[in-house]
């Protein structure tokens, strides 16, 4: 920024610093009818004093995590009943089909890949993220066949490729106006949140980044699109819906 523009923003206050003008309704103001950005200020102060103070975990000792003193009951149970363990599993996986049929039929059946295509952006970062840093199975993982991927194979704990999908697919719904659907798979999302949890096959902040991840890769494709629109000849001949919707819909 040039100094004659600093100074120019300078002289709309009257030469002094912005802060300076404020006044007590200004204040009162912004903790009315912005309040969410206040609880956002606490917040860094309170995290803040804790982050400076609290004593950290030893490299001896596994990870402190609330979800997993959370669902500690919900842990025993589920390793006191394997059927338990594998029933939930096997529905988890239908779950997770029906995110992926959901996804895929939004771009083959109905011709906007927005879905599929921030799915495939997830999943790809998804992998190089959690081939870079691979951490360690959490202690008393309760692992199942029928679990997905189906056949207790390796996976990346970080982040939850299960969450972020619903988080896609539950977007594109409410994109389109399908309500019922899209909170039947935030509720969905939530159960399926506990049960990893629970069966302690992943960390919290594998289902925290998940849900971040899931808005953000949508946001990105939804960008990618715009831009790639902007730029597509009218007539060109090709079959445009294979790469954007053409329809106005995404």
């Amino acid at each position: 920024m040039s100094s004659s523009s600093s100074s120019k923003k300078l002289d709309v206050y009257g030469g002094k610093a912005s802060f300076m003008t404020w006044s007590l309704h200004d204040v009162l103001y912004v903790a009315k009818h912005h309040w969410i950005p206040c609880i956002f200020a606490m917040g860094f102060l309170f995290f803040g004093s804790i982050e400076f103070t609290l004593g950290m975990v030893p490299s001896s000792s596994p990870p402190f995590d609330v979800g997993f003193i959370t669902t500690r009951s919900l842990h025993h149970l589920l390793a006191s009943k394997p059927k338990l363990n594998t029933f939930l599993a096997g529905l988890n996986t239908v779950f997770v089909g029906m995110q992926i049929t959901y996804i895929l039929w939004t771009w083959l059946v109905e011709g906007r890949p927005r879905a599929t295509i921030s799915a495939l952006f997830m999943s790809t970062c998804r992998g190089i993220l959690g081939y870079s840093t691979q951490l360690p199975l959490p202690q008393g993982f309760l692992g199942s066949r029928a679990d997905f991927p189906v056949g207790n194979v390796s996976f990346f704990l970080f982040f939850s490729g299960h969450v972020a999908g619903c988080v896609i697919a539950s977007l594109d719904l409410k994109r389109m106006q399908r309500w019922e659907m899209a909170w039947t798979f935030d509720a969905l999302n939530v159960l399926q949140a506990l049960r990893l949890l629970g069966t302690r096959g992943h960390y919290t902040i594998d289902l925290a980044v998940g849900v971040g991840a899931g808005f953000l890769f949508d946001s990105l494709e939804g960008k990618y699109e715009e831009s790639k629109r902007s730029k597509a000849p009218t007539t060109n001949g090709t079959k445009e819906a294979f790469f954007l919707c053409t329809n106005g819909k995404n």
